[in-house]
């Protein structure tokens, strides 16, 4: 990726004139941002994916409850909002910004397809072996690639090729690694449906990002972090609307109670289990949301891929898993291909720093990806 070609997020707008307050960070602050929000996310990621392995385990089985709860705790991120919210930031923007109708339209379908790719991945998660589900989900790199190049107008440099590329075989080494093709009790056509469905949920989460960076810069055009909350909170909102309109138009809100009852860890773990799903996979959005933000779409969607590898490590800590050659290996290999995205983008930020245009445009620090 070329430092003239993506700089979609840092950057003057051209046509407002007004500077983006990140550039206002010096780059100390601005790689604590960037390292706050991947926290977030791998984190967020790692205990969301081990819960849900523990909530089907353990004996819950209703698709339309594990896709609640990935979007069901919205509301804590009023909390942050109200301090990081003010008037200035909602009168940003003037003629620029876009109409109530049209924000409304942009968060209810995001949030619609947020809905439609957590119950993609809930299939998925249900029907699928934890190191299967990993190389599926790794493929959302090659759709976000493909899909960034033609709405975000990026590309590759060799660093950035060769970070997808050892990120998305690291994830095939944690397949390979596994002894079983499929969970016990899974039929053969089941096995095929999560297959299906995780392929489709790593496409449609690729192009989410990707219309998440397209509409920051096009629709909502307020270039605070509270837009980064409010397109989280709405979307959300919408989501888990359609979702808990699914849990009852499918009938499965009926099973519940029994579900409860025959938790093998208990009922108060059945509860809690759900509950520090639905604020971890809400930590985990904050930094997607916030590295697209910040950065770009397929920077947010590498530092996915490398949770994806690092997963096993809190399995190991928490589920005490087994740690073989085959996983360490994998996990190296991931932070390899990290390191070489994270080295790319420090290129680019030094090429844009010693540019003339970066001097007479944007005074203070900034950066691309």
């Amino acid at each position: 990726m070329a430092a003239d070609n993506l700089q979609p997020i840092l950057r003057r707008d051209s046509a407002s004139n007004a500077q983006h307050p990140l550039a206002k960070l010096n780059r100390l602050h601005f790689w604590l941002l960037v390292a706050l929000n991947i926290i977030f996310l791998l984190v967020g990621q790692a205990a969301a994916v081990i819960l849900g392995r523990y909530y089907y385990d353990k004996g819950g089985n209703s698709k339309w409850m594990a896709t609640v709860v990935q979007t069901a705790a919205f509301p804590i991120l009023f909390i942050p909002y109200f301090f990081i919210s003010s008037p200035q930031n909602h009168s940003e923007g003037g003629s620029n910004r876009a109409s109530i109708v049209t924000v409304s339209i942009v968060y209810f379908v995001i949030g619609a397809m947020v809905a439609g790719d957590n119950m993609l991945y809930s299939i998925g998660l249900l029907y699928l072996s934890a190191s299967t589900y990993s190389l599926i989900c790794a493929t959302q790199l090659v759709f976000s690639a493909v899909l960034s190049f033609f709405l975000n107008h990026q590309r590759f440099t060799a660093l950035i090729m060769n970070s997808v590329v050892v990120l998305s075989l690291s994830t095939s080494l944690l397949a390979i690694n596994d002894d079983s093709d499929k969970p016990a009790g899974v039929t053969k056509s089941k096995y095929v449906i999560g297959f299906l469905a995780t392929l489709a949920a790593s496409a449609v989460y690729a192009l989410l990002l990707s219309l998440m960076q397209l509409s920051f810069q096009k629709v909502l055009k307020k270039e605070t972090f509270s837009v980064v909350l409010e397109m989280q909170i709405y979307t959300a909102l919408v989501a888990t609307a359609v979702s808990t309109a699914g849990l009852f138009a499918s009938g499965e809100w009926k099973t519940l109670h029994g579900e409860m009852g025959s938790f093998t860890a208990g009922k108060l773990a059945y509860v809690m289990t759900l509950v520090w799903t639905a604020i971890a996979w809400q930590i985990c959005s904050v930094g997607v949301v916030g590295l697209v933000f910040v950065v770009s779409s397929l920077f947010s969607n590498v530092i996915s891929t490398l949770s994806l590898a690092i997963t096993p490590i809190a399995a190991v800590v928490i589920l005490h898993d087994k740690m073989n050659g085959v996983k360490i290996i994998a996990m190296l290999m991931a932070i390899w291909g990290f390191c070489t995205y994270i080295y790319q983008n420090y290129i680019d930020d030094l090429k844009a720093r010693k540019a003339p245009s970066a001097v007479d445009d944007v005074p203070n620090e900034s950066i691309s990806c």
